[in-house]
């Protein structure tokens, strides 16, 4: 998924400033969460791998965190040393980075038994995290076969992280647990519905898709974790939440977008699904009168390098949404807000899950890179995937 490179500005003095303000705060996961995310932008990864990090980052953070708890020790001094550990074993190029900030934020923990047991915990937590994830499956060699005919030329770019299917998950018992059936057939009225949608409003040349539509669709050209997580500390920095209630969402949410993306680069492959651009330029041997070629159409944003069924960023916010939904139990919603390197800082905000998942569905078609079908099959998909996470990480332990 194509990403933009804009760091997050949070340094290491405003995070022992945030620590230093003292007590057991909900501040101190949210303000460790900034910056992971922070330096996984740095780090320069794609949106699967970066997924992955933080995945392992949030969930260290929660045993350093629980374990804390049961042993009486800081949780601020178990999450500093969980953090140093997990960010600079899997962002070898940001350890210098992340020794200082776990550096300052343990200068803000009184010294003591209690400091001592709590380093202790964190890293025993993130040991274990980083033991158990060590063979997932992301460093399996990659074996992609591009089709093609003998002899015949096809664009020779690599495909995005085609191994990803062969992870272990977090939560599902398999990558292809939630495989989709195929997408539309070519001779079907939804497949032609879907090919002038996205023909007619996500085309750059387009002259129907209105700002609105086009600011959405840049805005959401971004995919790293800074945009979703953006989104739980809306929910997270909330008056009267606990470290341990922030650690178990960003933990739950994290495990389901990088589960959700292990099942959409399975479902992925195994369809292999063209591309609108591919899709349009060819539109006169798809086999259905109501679609027609046009031979010089290119999308708004550029195609990411994977098949498109179905759509990676609404199986992200399906997972997210479920995760976030779960968390509520009912209760209103805060309004959720988010910023997006790729809509140059700009902010925005939303009421209602619906409105989010609409919106980004929505931007999909609108950017020329899905069909409609692909986005709304990805949140279903995350919306199962979510509630797997609800159930198993976003539930206190008894």
């Amino acid at each position: 998924m194509k990403q933009a490179f804009q760091p997050f500005l949070f340094t290491t003095l405003s995070l022992a400033a945030a620590l230093a303000a003292g007590g057991a705060r909900a501040d101190a996961v949210t303000d460790w969460n900034v910056k992971s995310n922070e330096l996984i932008v740095e780090a320069k990864l794609g949106t699967p791998p970066a997924m992955r990090v933080i995945a392992i980052v949030q969930s260290a953070a929660l045993e350093a965190v629980e374990a804390a708890r049961q042993r009486q020790a800081s949780p601020e001094a178990a999450l500093a040393a969980a953090h140093r550990i997990t960010l600079s074993r899997l962002l070898p190029a940001q350890q210098a980075a992340a020794e200082a900030a776990a550096q300052a934020a343990l200068g803000a923990v009184a010294d003591g038994a209690a400091k001592s047991a709590g380093i202790a915990a964190g890293e025993a937590a993130a040991s274990r995290v980083l033991a158990a994830r060590a063979d997932d499956g992301a460093a399996s060699a990659e074996s992609y076969r591009p089709h093609a005919a003998p002899g015949a030329y096809v664009p020779t770019a690599a495909p995005a992280v085609p191994q990803w299917p062969q992870r272990r998950p977090w939560l599902m018992a398999s990558a292809a647990q939630f495989r989709p059936g195929p997408p539309p057939a070519l001779t079907s009225e939804q497949w032609a519905r879907d090919f002038n949608e996205v023909k007619v409003l996500g085309g750059k040349a387009s002259t129907r898709r209105s700002a609105e539509q086009t600011e959405a669709a840049r805005f959401w050209e971004y995919s790293l974790p800074p945009i979703y997580h953006g989104l739980l500390r809306s929910v997270a920095l909330q008056p009267g939440r606990d470290l341990a209630r922030n650690a178990r969402l960003f933990a739950a949410a994290s495990q389901a977008m990088d589960d959700a993306l292990i099942s959409v680069f399975d479902a992925k492959y195994h369809h292999h699904f063209w591309r609108p651009a591919t899709a349009i330029r060819n539109g006169d041997i798809d086999g259905h009168d109501a679609t027609q070629r046009e031979p010089n159409w290119a999308p708004l944003i550029e195609a990411p390098m994977h098949p498109e069924y179905p759509s990676g960023r609404a199986i992200l916010a399906g997972a997210l949404a479920a995760v976030v939904e779960g968390e509520a139990g009912g209760a209103p919603l805060p309004t959720l807000a988010t910023t997006s390197p790729s809509a140059k800082g700009a902010e925005r905000r939303w009421r209602r899950l619906d409105d989010l998942l609409n919106e980004i569905t929505d931007a999909r078609v609108h950017a020329g890179i899905h069909f409609r079908s692909a986005s709304d099959t990805g949140v279903a998909m995350g919306k199962r995937i979510g509630a797997l996470a609800v159930e198993r990480v976003l539930q206190p332990a008894h």
